[in-house]
């Protein structure tokens, strides 16, 4: 806990004293707290040697590599292999920020002047010719070991043990700014691009309804429209729908890029997966408005969206808590 919180003191600092930041820009509040701003309930169900010892949320809920009742794992020689118990439940270690105001970190609680880097605002469009609506938000990634941060099974083999930290800044990178130069490092967008691609993403709205994401389609984010372009632009009215597609996109872009990998596939290792498979993740609205449910990136905001964006409180600025499926292998 004293290194999280070190580490977040360090950050604002840092921030603050930027050259070219003068004053904030988006309402303050109160940090992120990870003890009244998580749903704990998304933890579960707990799964151990095949057995369900806590029941929980049945979003994305799927039979997972742990619904056997003994795990094996390689190890270095001599030994080769090691004997465990299977373990699963689902680990709050990462969250996102999509913020309409440029360098605004609402779980920080602090707004800044953004520097003009890149044409880092975030506008409405709609264009009539194509009776489209287009809304651009900026996106943060944040690392967020909870369990760590609270000191709460940190010796756990399970469980990750790395730092509090700022994984992406989408406000520094040109690429999240701009449709065109995003293809240059995601080119399989050209092949979703197309009305037949995108009409299939119904599929996944409908699965979604039901509280499941269908893996197959991972270029959809259900009733958010498309996971291509990997930039904040996003076809749709809906604030609070666009910025949890945006928030999809982050996490399927740090998988994409190598910079995250899964830990709800294998028993023994974090498996990198350029293409994601949703159903090892759900996701939570943390702030403004603390939600008590989690749901599939992408489910239709009419089934939890009731207040969650009210006026004058969160200038749609949201904290999305992501859950994500951790597997292991118990020695």
């Amino acid at each position: 806990m004293k290194k999280a919180f070190i580490a977040l003191v360090l950050l604002m600092t840092i921030i603050t004293n930027a050259p070219s930041i003068a004053h904030a820009v988006c309402q303050s509040g109160l940090p992120l707290n990870p003890i009244t701003d998580v749903c704990w309930e998304c933890v579960f169900p707990i799964e151990f040697a095949g057995i369900t010892l806590i029941e929980g949320p049945f979003v994305n809920n799927l039979p997972s590599a742990a619904d056997v009742p003994i795990c094996e794992c390689p190890v270095p020689p001599p030994i080769f292999f090691r004997i465990g118990l299977p373990l699963s439940m689902w680990e709050p270690a990462r969250f996102a920020e999509t913020v309409r105001d440029p360098f605004c970190f609402p779980s920080l609680g602090i707004g800044l002047e953004s520097p003009t880097i890149f044409g880092a605002g975030s506008t409405d469009q709609s264009y009539e010719a194509t009776k489209t609506y287009l809304t651009f938000v900026q996106a943060h990634w944040f690392i967020f070991p909870v369990w760590t941060m609270l000191e709460l099974l940190s010796d756990f083999a399970c469980i990750e043990t790395s730092g509090f930290g700022i994984a992406f800044l989408s406000e520094v990178d040109p690429l999240w700014n701009n449709d065109l130069l995003s293809f240059i490092v995601s080119p399989e967008s050209l092949l979703f691009a197309n009305q037949v691609a995108q009409e299939a993403c119904m599929v996944d709205s409908a699965s979604t309804v039901g509280g499941y994401s269908s893996d197959p389609m991972f270029w959809c984010n259900a009733s958010g429209n498309s996971i291509y372009p990997i930039t904040g632009n996003v076809v749709e009215s809906d604030a609070l729908q666009a910025s949890n597609t945006a928030a999809a996109r982050m996490q399927f872009w740090m998988l994409r890029n190598i910079s995250e990998c899964d830990t709800g596939i294998s028993l023994c290792l974090c498996v990198p997966t350029p293409i994601w498979v949703k159903h090892n993740y759900r996701v939570q609205l943390a702030k403004p408005i603390r939600d008590f449910t989690c749901y599939p990136f992408g489910q239709t905001t009419l089934l939890w969206g009731e207040a969650m964006n009210p006026p004058f409180v969160s200038q749609e600025n949201f904290v999305w808590m992501v859950f994500r499926r951790r597997t292991c292998c118990v020695f």
